[in-house]
């Protein structure tokens, strides 16, 4: 007996010829299509797609509405595999020069959340003291005096309006030649002390590296820059040493945690926050189910009149042509390819292609090539215009959908995000996975219900409904952006605060001459 064919797979667009098996099935299954014809099925595994009809070679095989590979033969109910599907696809980048995407439309319903206003008129959705090393050379300092803080002199029934004592430890800020690389860093620890989820802030440096903190003060000074919270400099050769300089931070920290605490949450609306989306331990259903749904949710959001941040630049690669030709204007959309460009380049000096990104557990989960997880990647930044593009750790001047420029390793791209301005971040995955953030909360949005029960202390929500066929995207995305509004309020924690997930550290090796 057959089985209709959105019982036991997905066809994400009408123009597609492959359908993405959910739960795998077995050789010579039989389906019903949607027009009542009959397609026997070859054994085909979760994540995996097989052909609705023959795809002749020379022919494009397509998903999402759009070539993923070349046909090298591949008959009706067969599944597409490396062997017979070769990852050469169209490259197609005019741009008409009055391109011009309509702006989102507002939503007539507006939602708010309960967020700590700073002076600068910013919004938190936490509350934190910051310990900010310098280099490399002062990183242990600064982790033992966030750690001592939070076992002794911080708790929560003591200061109920701080989230927390945390530091940002690395492995940059000397022994590195000069260049982009220290100003990459710089602007990202500046970013995060300045960050709307920081109230109070120790600077903490060894005293002779490259980003000592009399640089980093006249690096400050000549942008301008006023922090509205308490700060405080400490130096550990200026301090006599180790122990010195983290009784002197103990201290420091001991005397911001009142003052840190008179913040309280008050009605913010929704427009105030910058939302970053990222995917990490993707399969072959991320791209059908979680991400889509998470771009559901980001549309949502610049709905009503906020910021939504998307990165891993890579992930781009086989799909910019989709986020060009939804910029604003022909500008920004030469923007979205100079930034797929720069780093296809900066890959190449350090021997590496943007085509070999899908991992091996990618690959084993469906994604066969970059193609298809670009197309997949790119659904969880929604469907509404691209406003502009901007560098690592660079918050945007304007409201709406960005492009960040960042490579696809999580332990880098998502500390830039929230460098970028995001106050919150959802994390997509298919194979679970548990990073999270030292001032942002990180939640996890699970492709598939199975991961979802097996990881349920590191995943905070699933879009394997959407797979099991109990609730629509739409649904989904609803779901997202109402559990993001509830987080940004403190009514509830993403699991990886839960956990202790506290991920930091700086895409900084960018001395590269381009």
């Amino acid at each position: 007996m057959s089985k209709p064919l959105q019982e036991v797979a997905v066809r994400v667009a009408p123009a597609d010829n492959v359908a993405v098996c959910k739960f795998g099935v077995e050789d010579g299954e039989v389906l019903t299509l949607s027009d009542g014809a009959e397609l026997n099925v070859t054994a085909t595994r979760p994540g995996h797609r097989f052909a609705l009809t023959e795809i002749p070679a020379g022919e494009y095989v397509r998903q999402y509405g759009q070539p993923i590979g070349t046909s090298q033969g591949i008959a009706a109910g067969e599944a597409v595999t490396p062997e017979n599907m070769s990852n050469e696809i169209p490259v197609v980048r005019e741009l008409p020069e009055d391109l011009s995407t309509p702006a989102p439309e507002a939503a007539e319903a507006r939602r708010t959340f309960q967020g700590f206003r700073r002076s600068d008129g910013r919004v938190g959705t936490r509350n934190f003291i910051l310990i900010v090393p310098a280099s490399m050379c002062a990183s242990h300092e600064s982790t033992t005096i966030a750690t001592v803080a939070e076992y002794t002199l911080y708790s929560r029934e003591k200061y109920p309006n701080v989230d927390g004592v945390v530091a940002i430890p690395h492995n940059k800020g000397c022994g590195a030649p000069d260049g982009s690389n220290l100003e990459v860093l710089m602007r990202t620890l500046e970013n995060y002390a300045q960050h709307p989820n920081v109230a109070g802030v120790v600077f903490l440096d060894l005293g002779c590296e490259k980003t000592n903190l009399s640089i980093f003060a006249r690096r400050l000074d000549k942008r301008g820059v006023k922090f509205d919270k308490p700060v405080e400099w400490i130096g550990i050769q200026e301090s006599g040493g180790t122990k010195a300089a983290i009784d002197r931070g103990l201290e420091v920290v001991e005397e911001m945690l009142p003052k840190v605490n008179e913040f309280t949450r008050e009605e913010c609306p929704a427009s105030e926050l910058s939302l970053g989306v990222k995917c990490g331990g993707s399969d072959g259903f991320s791209g059908l189910s979680a991400n889509p749904s998470l771009g559901n949710a980001a549309d949502r959001l610049i709905a009503q009149g906020g910021t939504v941040l998307i990165t891993e630049v890579p992930e781009f690669c086989g799909a910019e042509h989709v986020l060009a030709n939804r910029a604003k204007d022909a500008e920004t959309g030469r923007a979205v390819y100079e930034m797929v460009d720069w780093y296809k380049e900066y890959a190449g000096k350090w021997g590496a292609e943007l085509g070999e990104n899908p991992s091996p557990g990618n690959k084993e989960g469906g994604l066969l090539n970059i193609a298809i997880k670009s197309l997949g990647a790119i659904a969880k930044a929604g469907t509404t215009r691209v406003e502009g593009t901007t560098d690592y750790a660079d918050p945007p001047t304007e409201k709406g959908l960005h492009l960040m420029q960042g490579p696809g390793y999580d332990q880098e791209s998502t500390p830039g995000l929230i460098g970028a301005g995001a106050q919150v971040v959802v994390f997509t995955t298919g194979r679970g996975t548990t990073i999270g953030n030292a001032i942002a909360p990180v939640l996890k949005l699970a492709s598939n219900t199975p991961i979802f029960e097996r990881m349920a202390h590191d995943l905070d929500l699933s879009a394997g409904s959407v797979i099991d066929g109990t609730e629509t995207i739409e649904e989904v995305g609803q779901r997202v952006f109402d559990h993001v509004l509830a987080c940004a309020s403190g009514e509830v924690q993403a699991k990886a605060e839960e956990t202790g997930h506290r991920e930091f550290q700086v895409w900084a090796e960018r001395a590269v001459s381009l």
